[in-house]
């Protein structure tokens, strides 16, 4: 091994992790007294002991060893740490960099700003205990682990300048988004892209039992990541009690590391100037192995600590007066008078061991939003498909959508801040037509048979894996830097990522009122493949439940849509990929399926998030019998439907005909930015004749969202209420009643002057449904007048 630190410079970063350590040890556990400048007392020890100390002195020694780099190299890099919960030490170093102070004044170099640092760490009215929004230079909280890697690689795409270190906890190792992230080295351009560095922390426990990669041997290890593609070169404490071989192999593993990258980039750029397929990779990583609770007590009250499960989270919470001793003793175990001055400001030999301005690691805009700039946008009108007639044509909604998308993808070529992501279902969602303008993603071997069939390129801005988890962690981690994507996936699997979701979602509620954090580009979802039209694929596949999920989330935050047809389609995908900070869920069907409104109309439409369909209502200038609503594109089809089967039969009836686009408009404006005004709901649905709502999704949801509503009551929904098989399209709303027969038969049993003259057409459409049965069960496709419906005016 090679000493590349002199001893000066090794005795100047040992003693910035000794202050790192020493400033996590006092979050953790210190009120008062920070730098120990009178005999500690319980007194000044918190009343609620909570956080995490395992993880943090290796956090923190990566820190500062990173630092070495980035100040010898000018390099910029971001910092994601795995294991949140290590937040103190995050904290810590950002403080001791200078960030936190500029960003926090009061939190500043002094022994009130150290005690303030302290004190608000996990403490009503401060901070919390994981690597937050709050935290400088976070972009990845790590409080859910496994995806630490997919935000680091996220984040290196289409960022070239930028170096991703992502520290891996070996417990976040263990779960399945992580494992599968691995992965994401084969789609990695070393010219085109950031470099990512992952760090594996071996310290070989989680909260109470040891870690499957710790206790691997180390052929079986090394050949693990060997097989992922990976260099793996390992940083051992042999001693924990002896630093400086540590030290010194950690720069010097990090040296080579920063030297392999270098030299990726260098022949990438060799072969791409001979005209070349670039080679893949063989990316360098760490796997550093120390004990948790490094530095820590070795033992409290006879039983092991440091080294062991013990010292996951607090070491010690019953501060009994040997307890209180024991917590002195650690706390001056690293000297602080050595490291700060009685006034608590670092010393000044300390300071200059800090990358300067935005080379810091927590002053890094890219994290912050600083260096993100909108989408060029072409005009959404130009793809618009002619409606003559309402409900005549014919036409694939997400097909036409993926004109708009191409066309995207080709104006911010130059700018390179806009992917296209999802699980191997572009073509399938009829996207396809962005391979006109980029190819997908590809660093992995290529056969001759690939050659005209799978449009593999090694610069494409079309991101397919087959797990859900792997693209939202690259796209969140895109977006999180700043630059914008949409993510298309088959209506049922996007559960696969709902923790996620969840989690974006709350840092997006956080972030928003943080000055120093700019509004980020909106996490954009395009759910298709959906609940009405998976006859094929089955039960299985049949599922809208994402929406309800969604809609938990702070109203600020969230966006649903159900465009009815292509041209409420384009305009909602247009207002989204223009819109930041938020989460905007889109819905819509791939299928051949009848178009309703201009495009004119459609902005119209979308603007107000919903209204009355004139063409389809017979209510003009009276009060209406029924008001029939509708949202989604298969339910609005069969509302129509059933709108033209109660116009023939009763054509002195009285419809009025809603469509819904905006989900959230059917919320009081005083529970959502984009709710209706109890005013506006009322004219529009009535407070006092039946409302017969076909949806999308379950039908509880529309409940959920009106039940403030003065003519709830009067609100029947139909919709998807876990009923599904392999069958026809039309059998699929039958089975969950949402079909034009029994919408009829809703409005007629709730129209009360319809009771005495009805009883013949609900027998008809009783009947109709019967022999629907039997058709599909004969014929094996639905009959010709409802696969050939469309609308006109009796």
């Amino acid at each position: 091994m090679t000493n590349p630190l002199t001893s000066a410079e090794l005795d100047l970063m040992h003693a910035w992790w000794r202050a790192a350590n020493y400033l996590s040890v006092g979050q953790i556990y210190l009120k008062d007294n920070p730098l120990l400048l009178e005999p500690l007392k319980r007194e000044h020890v918190k009343p609620r002991l909570m956080g995490h100390w395992g993880t943090t002195p290796g956090l923190n020694f990566i820190y500062v060893h990173l630092n070495r780099l980035i100040r010898r190299e000018r390099q910029p890099m971001i910092y994601i740490t795995g294991p949140g919960h290590g937040g103190p030490g995050l904290v810590a170093n950002t403080w001791l960099e200078g960030t936190y102070s500029e960003i926090y004044p009061d939190v500043d170099h002094s022994l009130e700003g150290m005690k303030k640092l302290f004190k608000q760490f996990s403490f009503p009215g401060g901070i919390p205990s994981h690597v937050a929004p709050e935290t400088p230079g976070s972009m990845h909280e790590g409080g859910e682990l496994g995806y630490a890697l997919s935000h680091a690689f996220g984040a290196a795409f289409d960022n070239p300048g930028q170096v991703v270190v992502a520290v891996v906890g070996d417990g976040e190792a263990e779960t399945g988004p992580l494992a599968t992230s691995w992965h994401s080295n084969k789609f990695l351009n070393p010219i085109d892209d950031g470099a990512v560095l992952p760090i594996l922390h071996l310290n070989g426990y989680k909260i109470n039992n040891p870690t499957v990669l710790a206790r691997l041997d180390d052929a079986e290890l090394l050949d693990l990541f060997r097989g992922y593609g990976y260099t793996p070169h390992v940083v051992e404490v042999a001693d924990p009690d002896d630093t400086a071989p540590t030290h010194q192999r950690m720069a010097e593993v990090l040296d080579t590391c920063m030297a392999s990258l270098a030299a990726i980039r260098e022949q990438a750029a060799a072969e791409r100037a001979r005209g070349e397929a670039l080679s893949r990779p063989r990316w360098p990583m760490i796997i550093l192995k120390s004990p948790k609770g490094w530095t820590g007590p070795k033992n409290i009250d006879g039983k092991k600590v440091e080294g062991y499960w013990r010292s996951h989270q607090v070491p010690f919470s019953d501060m009994t007066p040997e307890h209180v001793a024991a917590l002195e003793k650690w706390l001056k175990s690293y000297h602080p008078e050595e490291l700060f001055t009685r006034d608590g400001a670092l010393m000044p030999a300390l300071s200059e061991l800090a990358p300067e301005g935005a080379l810091r690691m927590g002053a890094n805009p890219c994290v912050h939003g600083l260096v993100s700039r909108d989408l060029k946008m072409p005009d959404f009108r130009q793809y618009a498909i002619d409606v003559d007639v309402p409900g005549t044509r014919v036409a694939e909604a997400t097909r036409v959508m993926g004109k708009l998308l191409r066309d995207v993808m080709r104006d911010n070529a130059a700018a390179r801040n806009f992917r296209l992501f999802g699980p191997d279902e572009t073509a399938s969602n009829r996207l396809n037509d962005v391979y006109d303008v980029s190819g997908k993603a590809w660093m992995a071997g290529v056969h001759a048979e690939d050659e005209d069939n799978d449009l593999l390129q090694q610069n494409g801005r079309v991101m397919e894996i087959l797990s859900e988890h792997t693209c939202q962690g690259w796209l969140e981690g895109y977006l999180l830097t700043g630059r914008h994507g949409l993510f298309s996936c088959y209506e049922a699997f996007i559960h696969v990522i709902d923790s996620m979701f969840n989690q974006h979602a709350k840092w997006l509620k956080v972030t928003r009122d943080m000055h120093w954090r700019k509004p980020l580009p909106s996490l954009n979802y395009l759910l298709t493949s959906h609940v009405w039209r998976q006859d094929h694929n089955g039960f299985s596949h049949q599922d809208p439940g994402f929406l309800d999920h969604v809609v938990n989330k702070k109203s600020e935050v969230i966006r649903v849509y159900l465009p009815p047809d292509a041209n409420t389609l384009l305009c909602v995908t247009d207002h989204c990929l223009r819109s930041r900070h938020y989460v905007n869920v889109i819905v819509a069907g791939k299928q051949p399926a009848l178009q309703y409104l201009t495009v004119d109309q459609a902005i119209r439409h979308c603007t107000k998030g919903l209204g009355i369909w004139e063409w389809a209502s017979t209510d003009a200038g009276v009060e209406p019998d029924v008001v029939i609503a509708s949202a989604g594109d298969v339910p609005t089809m069969e509302a129509l439907a059933a709108t033209r089967l109660l116009n023939e039969h009763f054509p002195d009836l009285k419809i009025r005909f809603v469509n819904v686009v905006d989900l959230m408009t059917l919320q009081p404006s005083s529970e959502h930015p984009h709710g209706l005004d109890d005013h506006e709901f009322d004219a529009l649905f009535t407070t006092d004749k039946p409302i017969i709502f076909a949806f999308h999704g379950y039908p509880w949801l529309i409940h959920r969202l009106t039940y403030r509503r003065r003519g709830h009551d009067n609100l029947h929904v139909r919709g998807y209420v876990e009923e599904g098989t392999t069958t026809t399209p039309f059998d699929m709303v039958v089975l969950n009643q949402v079909d034009r027969f029994n919408l009829a038969i809703d409005v007629i049993d709730r129209v009360p002057r319809l009771a005495n003259r009805s009883a013949h057409v609900r027998q008809l459409f009783l009947d109709k449904l019967i022999e629907h049965k039997n058709y599909i069960h004969a014929a094996g496709d639905d009959m010709p007048e409802i696969k050939n419906w469309t609308w006109s005016k009796p």
